[in-house]
């Protein structure tokens, strides 16, 4: 895999393992709060946020009391949200993205001058595309967005400015602009990588966020009005999900160095690449897909519990041990994100004709939980999350996979531009938490003595 120093970096490697790895009793003897949460995996408290709030308990004489899940967005349940805009036959993404970077819900005239701003802003600078996107591709989308937005500071005459109002302006052209970069770079990988042919569309101003993405992908510029609709319900149930996700924790690390905002939001998609937080989606696919290859009956339950029993054992799929979709770090009953979009799948799966697939979703959402408890021995309820239904509801759009992660970060840009700004407005400290060191000093030994 390395060439000539493949024994050499074996041999680092066995020396990291060695002298990097902490005896993980010391964690409890510190009371460290491991990935932040304490040993009840609520979260340690480290800022404020009017955002967004994740809501999974109620408290009753100081017990806690798990709840259905409640997702809000700057204090407005995010499920009457999405209901409004439904009952109104609307689009929402753009005035979620309005909410949560402004704090109110926007009236018409509002919501029609906040578009045509996302319209003048969508433009990339004159040769990008040809120069930068086109121009050695990346096979990680994620990546090549990543690159396109440090790569954009260079075209940025106040790149450096952390005043307010041009930090709006810079978030404005990111939302404005995200869709067009992942779908230009997921062009520019099956063309260069995959010998397809390359198609670049340009994106018709009279559309909204959700269907632009499925006007620039395909080739004809067709999309059916339930698939735009699903897809724009799936960009706002992934706008925001509270300041102490990783990505937007990211961000907010990021933004109190007093660095640019290119330099911040490319950390963000950094963060948001990983399987264990955005590239879970696709995790969540994949797992589906072998499930669907290993068991020949989809109607036996037996079978599909066995599958799980084997994924838990680390004997199937990828080995991790993971049922990924199932399970979230703060909801217990139930994520109100995936009780949501379950509404809009099943009109997917009729008009698509994979109502078999869904029924197996169904059934694994059902039977998941019950093998998990009875194999970890745990108490906490379980249920799906949004990374259970998303990966299934791309796939029925005929997204590619490369993008499923993507398209999580065209939603959470507005989020994440959101927390960069209250950051900048009501923090004026830079996020710092404490290390414990471990192991005992030692004296220097002379290079000769060694």
């Amino acid at each position: 895999m390395f060439g000539e120093s493949s024994q050499r970096l074996l041999e680092y490697s066995e020396l990291c393992k060695k002298n990097c790895d902490i005896d993980p009793s010391l964690y409890a003897k510190y009371e460290v709060k491991r990935g932040l949460r304490d040993i009840n995996g609520k979260g340690v408290l480290a800022g404020l946020t009017k955002i967004a709030e994740v809501k999974s308990y109620t408290i009753d004489d100081g017990d806690i009391i798990p709840c259905e899940g409640k997702l809000y967005y700057h204090g407005i349940d995010m499920e009457q949200i999405v209901d409004g805009f439904i009952r109104d036959n609307r689009f929402g993404f753009e005035e979620v993205a309005y909410l949560l970077m402004f704090g109110e819900l926007p009236n018409k005239e509002q919501l029609e001058a906040f578009n045509d701003d996302l319209v003048f802003y969508r433009d990339l600078p004159t040769g990008f595309t040809r120069d930068v996107i086109l121009r050695d591709p990346s096979k990680n989308v994620m990546n090549s967005l990543a690159r396109s937005v440090l790569t954009l500071y260079s075209y940025d005459e106040y790149a450096d400015s952390i005043k307010i109002e041009n930090v709006m302006r810079q978030s404005l052209q990111m939302i404005a602009r995200f869709p067009r970069l992942a779908v230009y770079s997921y062009q520019a990988l099956t063309h260069y990588y995959e010998d397809q042919s390359l198609f670049i569309h340009a994106p018709d101003p009279e559309l909204c966020t959700a269907e632009n993405i499925l006007y620039m992908l395909r080739s004809d510029h067709s999309f059916t009005e339930l698939e735009a609709r699903v897809l724009d319900i799936a960009l706002v149930l992934h706008a925001d999900h509270g300041g102490g996700n990783n990505s937007s924790f990211t961000t907010r690390v990021v933004t109190s160095s007093g660095t640019d905002t290119y330099s911040t939001i490319a950390s963000a998609l950094g963060s948001l690449k990983g399987p264990r937080h955005g590239g879970a989606n696709i995790k969540a696919a994949e797992m589906f897909e072998d499930l669907m290859d290993k068991v020949n009956d989809w109607n036996n339950e037996g079978e599909i519990c066995d599958y799980l029993n084997a994924v838990l054992d680390k004997n199937a799929f990828d080995h991790s041990g993971l049922i990924y979709g199932m399970g979230h770090a703060v909801y217990s009953i139930s994520d109100p994100r995936s009780e949501v979009l379950k509404k809009y799948v099943k009109q997917l799966a009729e008009e698509k004709g994979m109502e078999k697939e869904l029924a197996l979703y169904t059934k694994v959402e059902r039977l998941a939980p019950e093998v998990i408890c009875e194999k970890r021995k745990t108490y906490k309820a379980i249920s799906a999350n949004i990374d259970f239904y998303s990966g299934f509801v791309y796939k029925m759009l005929d997204l590619p996979k490369e993008l499923f992660t993507p398209i999580f970060a065209i939603s959470r840009i507005a989020g994440w531009s959101a927390h960069r700004i209250e950051e900048l407005v009501s923090n004026s400290k830079i996020i710092r938490p404490a290390y414990k060191n471990v192991i005992k000093h030692s004296k220097y030994v002379d290079f000769a003595e060694r």
